[in-house]
């Protein structure tokens, strides 16, 4: 009788890892990859996983994906423009996706939301492959400049009422964004009653950053808090930001918010109520 050799059956099996830290990763499965690109400042790549649906990674990092990013981009977003009895004129630093300057413009005060990008590539592949995302840019009361944020708010005559810093991991050009000088910059350009928020990592995974933030926020501005949410593919899934205002407490929401997936004002307030851990570190 002969005999068969048989093998096993064989498949692709492709996955997306973040080399979070030395010690922690997170992968997705990927159905397609459908863009990847060496920009001028980073690597690009996006890609269509199963469980996460459509990701935006950043030199190996997540920057968001189609099932979660509302949970962070809400958050940035909604909690100082809530908290700010009238905001009409948002900047925002980074998020070259389009997705914060979604969120900002569901609010009808806001008559102009300017986003700073260095990088046009981001804004561009968002708009073709991240729709959920970048189809914000087409909005009247968009304004996308592709340049150096840094020169920007360092030259500008501009004054806004709300400053949102939606940057990368601080690693090169990012660095410098979570550092005095910089929020002294910042302050600059807001307007008296103005409020600014900028992400300050996980209290698991980037302590050091976290703090030093909030150390350096403390130096520019009279009123510095600390609030948290969840983001579930970023380190850790617990997140921090920082927020700070030149006079009003911005853990008080004055104003809502329609059409939202996370945010409300009772997620507002009890972001500010931190856990006794988080209490200890700060």
């Amino acid at each position: 009788m002969a005999e068969y050799v048989t093998r096993p059956k064989r498949s692709n099996d492709l996955w997306l890892t973040e080399y979070s830290t030395d010690n922690l990763r997170l992968s997705m499965r990927v159905k397609e990859f459908l863009h990847a690109e060496k920009t001028d400042y980073q690597e690009l790549l996006i890609a269509d996983t199963y469980e996460y649906g459509r990701v935006l990674m950043l030199d190996g990092a997540y920057q968001l994906t189609e099932k979660d990013e509302f949970t962070y981009s809400e958050m940035m977003a909604h909690v100082p423009l809530c908290a700010h009895k009238n905001p009409e004129r948002v900047l925002i630093v980074g998020g070259g996706d389009g997705a914060i300057m979604r969120e900002v413009l569901k609010h009808e005060c806001v008559k102009k939301c300017t986003l700073i990008d260095i990088d046009r590539r981001v804004k561009e592949c968002s708009e073709k492959y991240l729709p959920f995302a970048g189809s914000s840019f087409s909005n009247p009361r968009a304004d996308f400049r592709c340049m150096d944020a840094l020169k920007f708010i360092r030259e500008t005559d501009e004054r806004f009422d709300v400053v949102i810093v939606d940057s990368t991991d601080p690693v090169d050009f990012a660095a410098g964004l979570f550092r005095a000088d910089f929020y002294s910059d910042v302050k600059r350009v807001m307007n008296p009653d103005a409020m600014m928020s900028e992400l300050t990592e996980s209290p698991f995974t980037d302590k050091d950053l976290m703090l030093q933030a909030i150390n350096e926020m403390r130096k520019i501005f009279p009123v510095v808090k600390l609030y948290w949410g969840v983001v579930p593919t970023y380190p850790s899934g617990m997140w921090t930001y920082g927020i700070a205002s030149m006079k009003d407490d911005p853990a008080v929401p004055v104003r809502s918010v329609n059409n939202t997936r996370y945010y409300t004002n009772e997620i507002h307030k009890s972001a500010f109520i931190l856990p006794p851990f988080l209490k200890e570190m700060l």
